[in-house]
């Protein structure tokens, strides 16, 4: 995670390319934060103000690529692995002349401007996807940057411009909002319990598998070559500097190598986000093969936020390639996600629990929670550093504000659910309850 200022993607800034792959925190209104992507940014709240006249998303300075998603039709599907380079599919492009403003007021429509290579943006461009929500996507690129930096109160992605005008950021409370604005097809389970379990997988993939994700991108000389290139070439696409990409990709390799302690990914580490990577692919496996999503035959809250991160790893050449040859139902479920429908109901928690509990116990209550708790601990004692023993090892990284808000808001979600007995006993098994009852 980092805590500096990404400056203007101008072409001297160019060599300051982000790396879309983590997450940190800022403050925002209602004691709320901000979910901040790729390079962090300790500032003000995302503002939501209105897009001027003549600065809209498809004004010749700013077009970059847009597709549109006419509500419930399909938009083109995205281009997978090593050929998802800088944009998703190949729908058709607007006008470059139309006004932002003046289009949202004859065909309301949200425009997410994101990035393939970002999770976060794809998280959020699938919720739409599911529940048929009329919207565009943008590829952020140096093309649009004035657009960009005239709406984001911070330097991170996605940023949502919605129907009315403003423009909102961090992707949980994007599909939390959808949610209350569109609540049919539904991502939360009507069972409480569930509904709980399905939160805490959201938490889970957008903090600790984000680590994991972030460990081979940037960890590993073939998945840096890729990942540096498709950055390199989608951020200068139709660009006159375009013909420097090549020169770009090493230099954001360079800057994003020192980053990935900020993620937990160092040295000491390693071993560790290796092993849980290989764990929860082996472990999803297995639950998948008996339903299409996570919870049963409908996505829920919980898939958007874990398939946001595996479906980046899925796209990268390591990941990629040992989820091919280990987990064929995975693979299924990561393409599925693309365009998510709903094939029936959510299960009940007695028929997810057999495959479910192995993974809470396994992951998410020894590691992802463990170190949230710990995390919590360390942020709340003004300590630098986070360390804590996994299965006997060693495991430390910088103390960040973000996921101690987050473990917070989550053990208040748990609060809801404290007479849900069989809950309890799960959560009291897999070694997650100690964790989310706080007292830290």
């Amino acid at each position: 995670m980092s805590a500096e200022v990404a400056p203007s993607l101008d072409a001297s800034s160019m060599l300051l390319l982000i790396g879309f792959g983590v997450r940190t925190f800022v403050p925002s209104r209602g004691g709320r934060v901000t979910t901040l992507y790729p390079v962090a940014v300790s500032c003000e709240n995302p503002k939501r103000g209105k897009i001027p006249r003549g600065q809209g998303l498809d004004t010749a300075k700013g077009y970059c690529r847009r597709h549109r998603h006419p509500g419930n039709a399909a938009p083109a599907r995205p281009i997978l692995g090593s050929h998802m380079a800088g944009t998703l599919g190949t729908g058709r492009a607007p006008n470059d002349k139309t006004d932002m403003t003046e289009a949202a007021s004859a065909n309301p429509r949200y425009v997410i401007m994101g990035r393939p290579e970002s999770g976060y943006s794809m998280k959020v461009r699938a919720a739409m996807f599911y529940k048929g929500i009329a919207h565009d996507w943008t590829n952020r690129c140096l093309r649009n940057n004035k657009l960009f930096q005239a709406h984001a109160k911070v330097q991170l992605i996605p940023l949502v411009f919605q129907p009315d005008g403003t423009a909102v950021q961090d992707s949980t409370p994007i599909l939390e909002q959808l949610e209350v604005d569109f609540p049919k097809p539904a991502i939360h389970p009507a069972d409480p319990a569930v509904r709980f379990l399905s939160e805490l997988f959201e938490e889970y993939g957008d903090e600790w598998a984000n680590k994991l994700m972030f460990h081979y991108r940037w960890g590993y000389p073939a998945d840096q070559k890729h990942r540096s290139g498709t950055l390199a070439r989608g951020m200068l696409e139709g660009h006159p500097l375009r013909l420097l990409a090549p020169l770009v990709a090493p230099l954001i390799v360079r800057r994003m190598i020192p980053r990935m302690a900020f993620a937990g990914a160092n040295d000491n580490n390693a071993p560790l986000l290796i092993e849980s990577f290989k764990n929860l692919v082996a472990m999803l496996e297995l639950h998948l093969r008996e339903r299409p999503y996570l919870f049963g035959a409908r996505p829920a809250f919980g898939d958007f936020g874990l398939w946001g991160q595996l479906y980046q790893a899925y796209t990268d050449p390591s990941c990629g390639t040992h989820l091919k040859a280990k987990a064929p139902a995975v693979v299924a479920w990561l393409e599925r996600m693309l365009e998510p429908r709903a094939e029936g109901e959510f299960e009940a928690l007695d028929s997810l629990v057999p495959t479910l509990e192995p993974i809470l116990a396994r992951e998410v209550g020894p590691r992802f929670l463990a170190w949230d708790a710990a995390n919590h601990r360390a942020w709340k004692a003004a300590g630098q550093k986070t360390e804590l023993e996994m299965d006997g090892r060693s495991y430390y990284q910088k103390t960040f504000k973000y996921p101690a808000e987050t473990l917070s808001i989550l053990r208040k979600k748990f609060e809801d659910v404290q007479g849900e007995t069989k809950l309890i006993e799960l959560l009291e098994r897999t070694g997650c309850l100690s964790h989310l009852v706080g007292g830290d």
